[in-house]
């Protein structure tokens, strides 16, 4: 099981040069994956959760491969709705090319009315322009050789029963977002429904959750995956392998904009984590859980 970092590429104190220390701090640890957020509009929905400035994806991708070596680069998740599908698939299949098949394109359908609104996308339409946009850009990478890149892994977001069967039916992997491990338990029995239902083979599970540490254990059933006592954690990660996790992307963001002005104790969390968990890695060709 690989494990991956969510980093913020939003929020005050957020720059070139911070975005370029997460991503070597991450990959000098030896996670594998590195993932972004993505808006495009600021809306007041948006900036209540994201504050500006917010960097876009492809283009902080951009700009981290060219600074990184190994890790992987990825979207958590890609807004589809907001975007031409063709212009995703260029950019995607471009971004694969500059970063030598490291991209990961973790899409979702968009929460935010307002940015919906300012950027002209029927809200309520958003989940059926999904599928249609995900299957034009699946289109364009097997028909245009223009668009080819090797294989691009999409990775389905959305916690709900309409994601769990796009990601069945369009997905390489579901990428639920900030989930308790018995949620999760749960949901992957309707998962397996829903992929016996269209009779397809079911995705890869990827999911994505939270990383706080504390000094003593967190109890209770609304607990979420990834918070507690790095104990705690660690038993989290193992669950999640067992429940046939393929990789776990590390959330350190909480929710509060000050936060990211100090990355330093997301970071030592991240190292605390890696301390305790192995991780794969490139120096010496282990491979660990």
């Amino acid at each position: 099981m690989e494990i991956g970092v969510n980093v913020p590429n939003f929020g005050p104190g957020t720059d070139p040069g911070v975005l370029r220390q997460w991503a070597r701090t991450s990959e000098g640890l030896g996670y594998r994956l590195l993932m972004v957020s993505d808006h495009i509009a600021v809306t007041p929905d948006v900036a209540a959760q994201y504050p500006a400035p917010f960097y876009e994806p492809f283009t902080t991708l951009s700009w981290l491969a060219g600074v990184t070596d190994r890790i992987r680069l990825g979207t958590t998740v890609l807004i589809v709705p907001y975007r031409h599908p063709l212009l995703t698939a260029r950019m995607a299949a471009n971004l694969n090319q500059l970063s030598d098949g490291r991209l990961v394109l973790g899409v979702g359908v968009g929460w935010a009315r307002q940015e919906f609104d300012a950027l002209g996308v029927p809200f309520s339409r958003r989940g059926a322009l999904t599928d249609e946009h995900l299957r034009a850009i699946r289109a364009a990478w097997a028909d245009d050789a223009d668009y080819r890149a090797g294989r691009i892994p999409i990775w389905v977001g959305g916690n709900s029963d309409a994601g769990l069967r796009r990601a069945v039916h369009l997905g390489d992997a579901w990428h639920p977002l900030r989930i308790s491990l018995d949620w999760l338990r749960a949901a992957a029995g309707r998962l397996k429904a829903a992929a016996d239902e269209q009779h397809l083979p079911a995705p890869a599970l990827a999911p994505r959750i939270v990383l706080r540490l504390t000094d003593g254990p967190l109890t209770g059933p609304e607990r979420l995956a990834g918070t507690g006592t790095i104990q705690q954690v660690v038993d989290d990660l193992e669950q999640l392998r067992l429940l046939g996790a393929d990789t776990v992307l590390l959330d350190p963001f909480s929710g509060d904009p000050d936060e990211i002005r100090h990355p330093e104790t997301a970071w030592q969390a991240l190292a605390t984590v890696a301390a305790h968990w192995p991780l794969r890695t490139h120096r010496t060709g282990e491979e660990h859980p």
